[in-house]
């Protein structure tokens, strides 16, 4: 059975769910799975899992993303992006560089950020867009965010200089939005602003370099198998032959090496464990002296292409 993530350099225009049907046509399953959506307009990073690996998709949601970005000052839209109507204008022409990098400085860090209403967050189990589109007037609670990097590359006027448009680099936590930080600049600025490009670069371990187009993908699907996705993905435990054998039957074996420190494995943040030929055995937990499997993917159920999960 084939398994293992495969990096699409998704198309601007495509839903995500689009390029996971298209995947599961290539790939011949319909056990395919994404690791975080990307809007229809944006480009770049989505890991899918195939397969068995779609049980590592839960580790790489919460890693943190990469994004270059181009942000227009001087007009706001009803989505925070390009693809909505503009509801306001407000001339940037005054708007200083010096200005725009104090902005994006107040943006870095910890900050609580209200997401664009039109994302897909559920409001009393309807999508915040749908109800949107249904003409409600939706407000999204403020939530914790880290914008690790936010870098100005260029600032470039257009429309004589009426508005302008600021090229940049974005390294955030999952649940960011970058369309909420283009419309929060804005704001600050008393311009308003959007999105107007948006291309991400990196997810948890996983870059660009190693996407490749669906094009691309059709005429050679290339997987990267699934001991080599845990291996970037997660810290590494290499077993001994006894303890691969303990394991494979879901059975505890001793702590690893950082067990007790804040670098413990945990079962959310596990460690990934390799038998001595370096195939993928297991997701480990640290529980006191103890490590606990948390996901086994035993030689013998390799075979029957089933998985236990630790209870």
């Amino acid at each position: 059975m084939l398994s293992g993530l495969v990096i699409v350099d998704k198309p601007q225009g495509w839903t995500s769910h689009d390029v996971v049907g298209r995947m599961r046509r290539l790939a011949g399953t319909r056990k395919v799975g994404h690791a975080g959506t990307l809007d229809p307009m944006a480009t770049g990073v989505l890991v899918l899992g195939i397969n068995k690996a779609t049980r590592l998709l839960t580790y790489i949601v919460g890693t943190s993303k990469t994004y270059t970005a181009t942000i227009r000052l001087g007009e706001s839209t009803v989505t925070d992006d390009a693809e909505g109507e503009v509801v306001r204008s407000q001339s940037a022409a005054g708007v200083t560089e010096a200005a725009i990098r104090a902005g994006v400085e107040s943006l870095t860090g910890e900050i609580q950020q209200v997401p664009s209403s039109v994302s897909a967050i559920k409001v009393n189990g309807e999508r915040a867009y749908a109800r949107v589109r249904s003409g409600e007037d939706v407000k999204l609670a403020a939530r914790p965010v880290t914008i690790h990097r936010f870098d100005v590359h260029s600032v470039r006027p257009e429309r004589d200089g009426e508005v302008l448009d600021v090229d940049v680099t974005v390294e955030c936590s999952s649940g960011t939005y970058i369309r909420a930080l283009a419309r929060d600049l804005g704001e600050a600025l008393g311009t308003g602003g959007h999105l107007t490009a948006l291309r991400r670069t990196q997810v948890g371990p996983y870059t660009l370099d190693q996407a490749r187009t669906l094009e691309q993908l059709a005429e050679e699907l290339q997987v990267l198998e699934m001991s080599q996705a845990a291996r970037a993905l997660m810290p590494n435990r290499e077993l001994s032959a006894d303890e691969t054998t303990e394991i494979s039957f879901g059975r505890r074996i001793a702590a690893g090496p950082a067990a007790g420190t804040p670098d413990a494995a945990t079962a959310d943040k596990p460690a990934a464990a390799f038998a001595p030929d370096g195939s993928l055995v297991a997701l480990l937990a640290d529980a006191g002296g103890y490590a606990k499997p948390v996901l086994v993917f035993a030689p013998s159920n390799e075979k029957s292409g089933n998985e236990q999960q630790a209870g």
